[in-house]
């Protein structure tokens, strides 16, 4: 069974946005591109007691925010409308679901290769805010998340951008963290940059005698970059097209992807499929780039 890319749609321009960048991923993986809306939904000017033939209704009527009276269309018909126009050769497909968006995109993502969902971002701040539906997905889903921002950054200029990828355990690296990054690269034509911030002994902290340590021959920095390289020797066989750089630095992890994400097409990082499963927590390093990195972000679960 082919997996599509899945692009959940409310009409806003983040989700547009992440529309157009799905499709863009869907040509590079030669995928379908599948629109999904969920339409339990309630407009601001309209009563609470509606049956679901109404509220599908006024679903379909509306789009950002227009009142369906100025006559906008559908919001699945004109992003597939636009989307054909750009990539005539894509396979697109659209869906419409009376369900909750959480358990729909939830749903969704099950069945896709990936899953891109648009986000709001910080107004001053060059990052992501996530709203309820985007915690909930991003903390259950079960495969590749991709969160894009509505900025230049998710443009098609920059699809071309090294792709990074942020390793925590570098003894039991997660193959499905590696799998997809190297397979982002290698269909995008692009290398790859893998980044890791070595943990530090706690009783040396972050202090000039970590310094002196990282300095020496087979210290903590060299130590970190054999267990990266060997890391990643069998994936480099896997995609031998793909170049391959990586990047050992002594501060917060998050810092460390964050700084390499500066002029990424896309960055990549994991989550604890074993976290407790109440709460929406992804993880403090994923938090982090989520809130903070322009570009788009890849939030893949893994043991």
């Amino acid at each position: 069974m082919i997996r599509p890319i899945t692009v959940g749609l409310d009409g806003s321009p983040e989700s547009l946005a992440a529309a157009d960048w799905a499709a863009r991923e869907a040509k590079r993986r030669d995928l379908p591109l599948h629109l999904v809306h969920a339409w339990i939904w309630q407009p601001h000017d309209v009563p609470v007691a509606q049956d679901l033939d109404t509220q599908k209704h006024w679903a379909e009527r509306s789009e950002m925010g227009v009142p369906p009276a100025e006559g906008w269309g559908s919001i699945l018909r004109e992003a597939e409308e636009e989307l054909r126009g750009r990539h005539p050769e894509l396979t697109v497909s659209t869906e419409q679901i009376s369900e909750t968006a959480a358990e729909v995109l939830l749903g969704q993502a099950d069945k896709a290769a990936v899953l891109v969902l648009g986000s709001s971002g910080h107004g001053a701040i060059a990052g992501f805010l996530l709203g309820s539906v985007g915690q909930q997905v991003l903390a259950r889903a079960n495969g590749p998340v991709v969160m894009v921002r509505a900025n230049a950054r998710s443009a098609a200029k920059h699809d071309g951008g090294q792709v990074v990828v942020g390793l925590d355990d570098l003894g039991d690296p997660a193959a499905p963290l590696l799998e997809f990054a190297f397979g982002a690269a290698a269909a995008r034509r692009t290398a790859l940059r893998a980044v890791h911030a070595p943990s530090l002994p706690p009783l040396y902290g972050h202090g000039p005698v970590v310094g002196q340590l990282a300095s020496q021959e087979g210290g903590i920095t060299g130590q970190a970059e054999k267990a990266l390289s060997d890391a990643l020797k069998p994936w480099q066989e896997k995609y031998p097209r793909v170049p391959v750089a990586h990047t050992v630095d002594l501060a917060r992890p998050s810092g460390v992807v964050l700084h390499a994400a500066v002029q990424a097409g896309l960055v990549v990082v994991g989550r604890r499929v074993h976290r407790p499963a109440l709460g929406m927590r992804v993880g403090p390093v994923a938090h982090a780039v989520l809130h903070h990195a322009a570009a788009p972000v890849a939030v893949v679960p893994h043991d």
